[in-house]
């Protein structure tokens, strides 16, 4: 089985055994489309979904009071992948992207994908170059010509100046 995180629990809610999670998911409301999870490795399912700014309020099976909620603090969320919801074409799990080769469009070897940073414009590609040195690369049509999760590369075009910045 293979698990994808979809957040982390970070505190209690009330008195009533909700929990508040930092969604790892660009897409909150995904945590209504899914009936049960994993907290860490015990299976949990969900009984209410409801939402607070960017956080995601949840009510789970089993956890009635504010201490059981808070003995939560700090565990993981996961999903088998097999239950995992249709992804759209051209988004990837950042955790499918790590390690990918970089080349470009020629074939000529650049780096490796090392880290996704995701920030409010779009994502940024860490890329670790063959002499250890890293740039970013915004994740835009412009710069990211082709992924091949199969083949684990990534095709990109760079512009002049961008990997000496």
């Amino acid at each position: 089985m293979e698990k994808i995180k979809l957040g982390q629990i970070v505190t209690a809610v009330g008195i009533k055994g909700e929990v508040k999670v930092y969604p790892y998911t660009d897409i909150p409301q995904r945590f209504e489309e899914i009936d049960s999870l994993m907290i860490e490795s015990k299976p949990a399912r969900i009984c209410g979904v409801r939402y607070m700014k960017n956080m995601v309020i949840l009510r789970l099976e089993g956890v009635d009071d504010r201490n059981g909620a808070e003995a939560l603090r700090g565990k993981n969320l996961y999903i088998d992948r097999k239950d995992m919801w249709e992804m759209p074409e051209d988004t990837y799990l950042v955790k499918d992207l790590l390690g990918i080769s970089v080349i470009d469009g020629n074939g000529t070897p650049i780096g490796t994908l090392v880290d996704v940073i995701q920030n409010s414009a779009q994502d940024l590609y860490e890329i670790r170059r063959e002499d250890g040195k890293t740039f970013l690369l915004p994740a835009v049509m412009e710069f990211i010509q082709k992924v091949d999760l199969n083949k684990r590369i990534m095709v990109v075009k760079l512009i002049e100046g961008l990997v000496e910045l």
